[in-house]
């Protein structure tokens, strides 16, 4: 069990959250959402000892062991993969290292022998036996195939770093387990197996994430930070929203009956506190009304960017057609003979367990990057606009947001622009930041506004969620649901492919299956899992 008491945790000027006094039970999953910058990951720093708090404490159940997923993927480059996940229990790693270390003496004699025979009994006592297949089965779960579990972490890819980092944070069965987003650069597979572990999982979770489904999923708490104040509510994070909505509403109509009271009452007392016969009335109405108020709503402190994707030349019919793509890299087939045309207004999702796979296919689509075989043939009337998910070669520069911006905008008049910062939250001196200092967040809002102002009728979209908090999300996923053009893209966010995208195209290295489906219903229809099995079976028979 978790406790705080006072909890105050203040960076210079800016208080985070004060005078926090919460509880986190065992057995339950917390989820912790807030705007960017209001300290979800500063809490659980706090919690697990990585920053102390201004003022205030932490309480932990004694003999209580914290899982923490580490953020630092350059930490254990000189470690193995299968060390560096038993390093997630830092005890069973000591007692491992001592233990083959006093093996390995030359001149092991008869004290070593006693101190080995206390060693084997604790490290029995931890499971030690156990450890390697433990740790093994965890990495293979998440994607880390075996002839990579002995490798050192320095030569593995950055997406394979963070699932071994995520493999060690859920090692060993810790008490206490403390993830930050732990579903970035997860495929939807893994975040489902993710999901399936923490459901079984029986001790304390404490999560920041903003994949709505996976909070929905996981999650029996919802920690909710705003106001320098955290407040616990029971329930996932879509009852969380519905009931805050709810209790919202519920105060505003208590407030406008209040209101209409007090009008009431000031009207008698105004009409005859100077009548003798009714004076008593009066005082006793303005004794009433003395006692009524109106009781203070405070407007969320989260910020929802105001998107909105419009395009000035009107599409035809057809908008681009594939013809038998093909495309390896360094070796590796990422897709074979592949062709499909998109329609104006279609909402197309792209989905495969190798995230290159997609955003190659979208840098050919886009004119970016040459197939090794075939073509792409855009409609005469297209305009497209595209999301790369590496976005950071656009802000290589010392530009102004506002200069930054200024170039990709036919009317350069400053209020214009300053009208597209705006609904992107960015205003008064934000225009002058150089994007070059820009964070993840930032640099997605101002691509965001670049394509709002690029009027196109096709978006290509790779990953366009990253980085954004859950309120510029549910922003970005409203604004692609209302957009009249037509969509391309590919996402982790399972809510987002779901409601936006009316076509499903998944790839695989040898073959594609290309249908017209709400993404539920594809990976629920028993003949699309049955393709969907024959479409992997293919690479393992190559």
């Amino acid at each position: 069990m978790i406790t705080t008491d006072k909890l105050t945790v203040r960076f210079g000027s800016q208080t985070l959250f004060e005078n926090v006094s919460i509880k986190f039970v065992p057995g339950c999953c917390y989820g912790v959402i807030g705007a960017n910058g209001a300290g979800k990951s500063t809490l659980l720093r706090v919690i697990s000892g990585e920053i102390e708090p201004t003022s205030g404490e932490v309480h932990i159940s004694k003999g209580q062991r914290i899982a923490v997923l580490k953020q630092n993927h350059f930490e254990f480059d000189d470690f193995s993969v299968l060390d560096t996940v038993i390093y997630g229990h830092k005890k069973l790693y000591d007692l491992m290292k001592e233990r083959d270390a006093l093996y390995a003496k030359p001149d092991f004699n008869d004290e070593d022998g006693i101190k080995a025979a206390h060693l084997e009994e604790e490290f029995a006592g931890l499971d030690g036996w156990q450890a390697e297949s433990m740790a093994a089965s965890l990495l293979s779960e998440l994607g880390i195939p075996d002839e990579l579990h002995y490798s050192q972490m320095k030569d593995l890819a950055g997406s394979e770093k963070v699932r071994v980092l995520l493999a060690q944070a859920l090692f060993g069965n810790p008490d206490i387990l403390l993830l930050d987003e732990p579903t970035n650069h997860l495929d939807l597979n893994t975040i489902s197996w993710l999901e399936e572990f923490l459901i079984d999982f029986p001790n304390l979770v404490i999560v920041v994430s903003h994949d709505r489904k996976f909070l929905d999923k996981v999650c029996t708490h919802i920690a909710d930070i705003d106001y320098k104040n955290i407040q616990l509510y029971t329930g996932n994070y879509t009852f969380w929203s519905q009931a805050s909505q709810l209790i919202k509403k519920q105060k505003e109509e208590q407030n406008k009956k209040t209101e209409e009271k007090m009008e009431e009452l000031k009207a008698f007392i105004a009409r005859f506190s100077a009548n003798a016969s009714k004076a008593k009335q009066a005082t006793s109405r303005k004794n009433m009304l003395d006692k009524l108020s109106l009781e203070e709503i405070k407007p969320s402190s989260r910020q929802y960017p105001r998107i909105r994707f419009n395009y000035q030349r009107i599409p035809g019919k057809d908008v681009v057609q594939v013809k038998g793509l093909t495309k390896s890299i360094e070796g590796e087939l990422l897709f074979k003979n592949m062709s499909f045309e998109i329609n104006q207004g279609e909402k197309v999702a792209f989905i495969s367990r190798n995230p290159l796979t997609v955003s190659t296919l979208f840098d050919i689509i886009e004119g970016k990057t040459s197939p090794d075989a075939g073509s792409v043939d855009w409609g005469v009337t297209a305009t497209h606009s595209y999301f790369p998910k590496d976005n950071n070669f656009y802000f290589e520069s010392n530009l102004t947001i506002m200069q930054w911006l200024a170039q990709y905008s036919p009317d350069q008049h400053v209020n214009f622009l300053r009208g597209y910062l705006g609904r992107m939250l960015f205003s008064g001196e934000d225009a002058d930041k150089k994007v070059n200092v820009l964070s993840g967040g930032e640099k997605v809002r101002c691509i965001l506004a670049k394509m709002m102002i690029e009027e196109a009728n096709v978006l290509i979209m790779d990953e366009p969620t990253n980085h954004l908090d859950l309120e510029a999300i549910t922003a970005l996923n409203n604004a692609i649901i209302d957009y009249t053009g037509t969509v391309l893209f590919t996402s982790q966010d399972y809510q987002f492919i779901d409601t936006v995208a009316d076509r499903i195209i998944e790839i695989a290295p040898q073959g594609f299956i290309n249908v017209k489906s709400r993404y539920t219903d594809y990976l629920e229809n028993p003949a699309m899992i049955k393709k969907r099995e024959d479409l992997y079976r293919m690479v393992v028979k190559k």
